[in-house]
């Protein structure tokens, strides 16, 4: 299975079927976990956790003991590398029919933190329930995917964009990266706000987060910022699979764009 096809077969599993994970899959994940790198070289620590053991809910996942949880030093840019790393394991765990949501809200995150040890100075961002769906969704399940339109997505044009900031880019025009845009576009989000807007300037690719609002704590902690490393994710992975040497940098084009959308990081590319 291409990565492309990979990412448009998974959808966020909120109903498993009671099965417990398999000791060779949870291998697996592990496995896939400790080589979960991000352009950023920012370390992150998983863990697999029992529900039952740990004290674990969500009023959102049924039928599953087992979660995957990640912890990270609260630094400059562990948003987009959680999210970039993370993502990684989401992919490999939905080309094992392991089924996977990525939830930062809807959990006791008391009992996520002291689970995974949390100390100072580290965050844990997100978590996400691992096990074999259900073959049925569930009724919460469809309607929660009803609100947020899970599986709608902005056109092609609305978010990719040509040489400036709010021309539209055409599949046509994107030539050989077609599909790492698509793969961009059919990214999860939180509530579905797809916040990833793409300008192509020759052989740079900038990325930007488009803010909505409310996703920002506090205390400066960005959550649309996972979905930008998600984004960023889809992006190389799709290129790369492609033979397109593209490669990660972060210097601001300085490119004039709407005042709610910020600059995140550039791919440069090869050919």
């Amino acid at each position: 299975m291409s990565i492309l096809d990979n990412i448009r077969s998974r959808r966020s599993v909120r109903a498993f079927d009671g099965t417990d994970l398999r000791p060779e899959d949870a291998e697996k994940i592990m496995a896939c976990a400790a080589e979960a790198d991000n352009p950023y070289e920012l370390a992150i620590t998983w863990r697999l956790l029992d529900a039952g053991k740990d004290g674990l809910t969500s009023p959102v996942i049924t039928g599953t003991n087992t979660w995957i949880a990640g912890k990270m030093q609260r630094v400059s840019h562990a948003e987009e590398a959680f999210g970039y790393s993370f993502e990684k394991i989401v992919l490999y765990a939905e080309s094992l029919g392991i089924g996977t949501t990525i939830i930062a809200g809807t959990m006791n995150r008391p009992a996520f933190e002291k689970a995974v040890n949390l100390e100072d100075g580290e965050v844990l961002p997100c978590v996400s329930p691992l096990g074999y769906p259900a073959k049925k969704m569930s009724l919460r399940e469809i309607m929660m995917r009803k609100g947020v339109r899970a599986d709608s997505r902005f056109n092609f044009g609305e978010l990719f964009f040509d040489g400036k900031y709010g021309t539209a880019l055409s599949p046509e025009k994107a030539g050989n990266l077609q599909s790492a845009f698509e793969a961009v576009r059919l990214a999860p989000s939180a509530v579905n706000k797809q916040p990833w807007r793409i300008v192509l300037c020759g052989n740079e690719a900038h990325f930007y987060e488009k803010h909505s609002k409310g996703y920002i704590s506090a205390d400066n902690w960005d959550i649309q910022k996972i979905d930008m490393g998600i984004a960023l994710c889809h992006f190389e992975l799709a290129a790369k699979e492609n033979g397109i040497d593209v490669f990660f940098k972060v210097e601001d084009p300085r490119l004039e764009t709407e005042a709610d959308a910020e600059y995140v990081a550039s791919y440069g590319i090869r050919g």
